[in-house]
């Protein structure tokens, strides 16, 4: 898979949870998901025992609580989303602070609320202890379709490279006295644009041939070969487990 990428959710540093394999923390992460999303959304307590559950995760993995809530604010145009829905939602109303909300809209949006920023908490987590190479590493050994792990692959190696050449170009407009000011630019942009394009479909073009002629024949070398033991899976377990039987109490009571 060639050397590590780093990016900026991951958060350097030797914990439990950085040390599991990543194939488990992918599959305790997506299975931590699905549980939250199978919860009724009537059983308030069961979302506040998964936000512990995140926390207890959080501090196991030494991610301090300032780095998670920082990188929660990619969920904004949700919340903004949920926050309206109590105001457009049709049924039975209730008065809150003399505004006339939508009862069904505002179980919506607690619904909205809770699960997306439980779901995002635990990608965060996830994208935090494992590395972007590892992470590609993991989803082979989760047998993902080989052609969207090199899709993906590929994504994450050369979209530095185009971010490099946009910038160069922007860098060659303003060299040159161009500053965008409005609608009488879009041209310019417009046509960057399509040279950008035309960039980085050569670039792929070449990369392609350098590839076919050492060897490439569909498929990607597997170098490190990742493998879990049962302890490690029990481990990574823990997470959805602890999870499910909060899910289940929340059926049932």
């Amino acid at each position: 898979m060639g050397a590590g990428h780093a990016h900026k959710l991951y958060r350097h540093g030797h914990s439990p949870i950085h040390d599991l394999p990543p194939h488990c923390k992918l599959a305790a992460a997506f299975a931590f998901v699905v549980v939250v999303v199978s919860t009724p959304r009537e059983a308030v307590w069961a979302f506040g025992l998964y936000a512990v559950l995140i926390a207890v995760v959080a501090a196991a993995a030494r991610i301090p609580a300032g780095f998670l809530l920082r990188r929660l604010l990619i969920e904004v145009p949700f919340v903004a989303f949920a926050v309206l829905m109590p105001f457009v939602a049709q049924g039975e109303r209730v008065e809150v602070l003399g505004m006339s909300l939508s009862v069904s809209g505002l179980w919506g949006a607690w619904n909205v609320l809770a699960k997306g920023t439980l779901g995002v908490a635990a990608s965060v987590l996830l994208a935090s202890t494992t590395e972007l190479r590892a992470l590609l590493l993991g989803l082979q050994r989760l047998k993902l379709p080989p052609l969207l792990v090199q899709i993906a692959s590929f994504m994450i190696r050369y979209g530095d490279v185009i971010t490099d050449e946009l910038r160069r170009m922007s860098i060659a407009r303003r060299s040159r006295g161009f500053e965008a000011g409005g609608i009488r630019h879009w041209g310019v942009l417009a046509k960057t644009a399509g040279a950008l394009f035309i960039r980085s479909y050569e670039r792929g073009e070449r990369v392609h041939l350098a590839m076919v002629s050492r060897g490439y024949a569909g498929s990607m070398p597997v170098i490190d070969e990742v493998v879990a033991t049962r302890a490690q899976w029990a481990y990574a377990a823990v997470l959805p487990a602890a999870a499910l039987a909060v899910c289940l109490m929340g059926w049932t009571l």
